[in-house]
């Protein structure tokens, strides 16, 4: 097989084969990220083509946010039953069936069908769910850095897919954007099908930082249905006031970011007369730096008490998304506000999944987690649609943004509230 040849290859010269998983589960996310993130580049030419209005196109991203949420734990189940290659190949041929179809749409409903119900479970599947298991299966130390690095695979998506989907939308119109994402879903299949395994004893290892002898555990076999395993999870962490305060904590994350930033900047900027492009490539540049802010927190939550960094990122951020209406929308406002909002974008998550680590155990990690996610993308479904019920009613985003700061800064402060853990023992080589 492929990869117990790569493994070798690469252990002869001191590579661990998780680094390969790494890689390739930053892949899948990078191409998923581009197609969570494509519609907020096809709401306007939507509302052209078909006459939709902002509030309906929004109810169908809601709609996707939140299974994309409420699937999270139900994958970690799966991921754990039927392996993480089986699960990641199954999520990315429903996307891209849901895909190809959309092409030929033209009703409101066949968009909430396909971009709201079937992509929603498809792309929850894995979501961030199964970098975390990886993280904790893969990894015995520098789990935060490599969740880090895996979480900033959301922002390198944004990066690259965005203002290539923009002007593609712009020249050729959103039907070959959109094809365009389905050929980048078939690449990252034909990837995760030749080199990722479930775990590290499939190519004869141990987790990275592991250097004991003793034979490894077998691997918990799971007796219930996935949806016992699921709900018999929420049932035991629901007993935590550590996993209400995640869960709280999560649901401001997602609204302030993928459903109100992520789906409705682009179309915020054309109100004030930004260009399509324009507003695509301010996204992009968060992406980058995001994509240093979040590596960068994964390294810091392998170090320092997660419960300040949490504090300090939607602190941040909440005060950012109130600067912005404030910015003018200037070239100046708007750099100010992508450096900013970017750094810490996602940098929550490192820190976030350390915690659950720490409070739940690393066997139990990715399902308690697949929990808080779902709080996450609940979050996230709100503000979808609140901030397009908001254009739609009183003609302006502003009051979500204003909404969304506020409770960024409520959020740093409850996050406080966490028992303090033994500060974390500085990363192994």
């Amino acid at each position: 097989m492929i990869s117990n040849w790569l493994a070798a290859a690469l252990s002869r010269r001191n590579i661990h084969y998780g680094w390969v998983m790494v890689g390739v589960t930053f892949l899948a996310a990078l191409i998923s990220a581009g197609t969570v993130g494509a519609p907020g580049v096809f709401i306007v030419p939507l509302q052209k083509e078909f006459g939709w209005s902002t509030a309906e196109i929004s109810s169908a991203l809601s709609i996707r946010f939140i299974l994309f949420g409420l699937m999270a734990p139900f994958a970690a189940a799966l991921l754990n039953r039927y392996g993480l290659r089986n699960v990641t190949l199954l999520a990315q041929l429903i996307v891209v069936s849901a895909l190809v179809l959309s092409l030929g749409m033209t009703e409101v409903w066949q968009l909430i069908a396909l971009w709201g119900v079937v992509i929603g479970i498809g792309t929850g599947m894995t979501a961030l769910v199964l970098g975390a298991t990886i993280a904790t299966r893969w990894f015995a130390a520098r789990r935060g850095l490599v969740v880090g690095i895996m979480t900033a695979s959301v922002a390198t998506g944004q990066l690259v897919f965005l203002p290539l989907l923009a002007s593609l939308t712009d020249h050729y119109g959103w039907r070959l954007a959109l094809g365009f994402v389905c050929i980048a879903l078939g690449v990252s299949a034909v990837a995760v099908l030749l080199v990722m395994r479930d775990r590290p004893s499939d190519v004869g290892l141990r987790p990275f930082g592991d250097e004991g002898t003793e034979p490894l555990p077998a691997p918990p076999v799971s007796h219930g249905t996935i949806t016992g395993v699921a709900l018999g999870t929420l049932r035991d962490a629901s007993k935590s006031t550590a996993f209400w305060i995640l869960f709280a904590t999560f649901f401001v994350c997602g609204a302030s970011t993928n459903g109100l930033v992520q789906v409705h900047l682009i179309p915020m900027c054309l109100d004030f007369g930004i260009p399509q492009v324009q507003a695509a490539s301010l996204l992009a540049a968060m992406g980058i730096f995001d994509f240093f802010g979040t590596i960068m927190s994964g390294w810091l939550s392998d170090r320092y008490d997660n419960r300040w960094l949490l504090f300090w990122y939607y602190g941040l951020r909440g005060l950012s998304l109130i600067f912005l209406p404030f910015s003018d929308f200037s070239f100046y406002g708007l750099s100010v506000f992508a450096m900013f909002y970017g750094l810490d974008w996602i940098a929550t998550v490192p820190p976030t999944v350390r915690i659950t680590a720490q409070k739940f155990g690393p066997e139990r990690a990715n399902l308690v987690f697949g929990w808080i996610f779902a709080g996450h993308q609940l979050g996230a479904g709100a503000a979808a649609f609140g901030a397009g019920l908001s254009r739609t009613v009183y003609e302006s985003y502003l009051p979500a943004f204003f909404i969304a700061g506020a409770l960024c800064v409520f959020a740093a402060l409850i996050v406080l509230a966490l028992s303090r853990q033994p500060k974390p023992q500085p990363a192994m080589a």
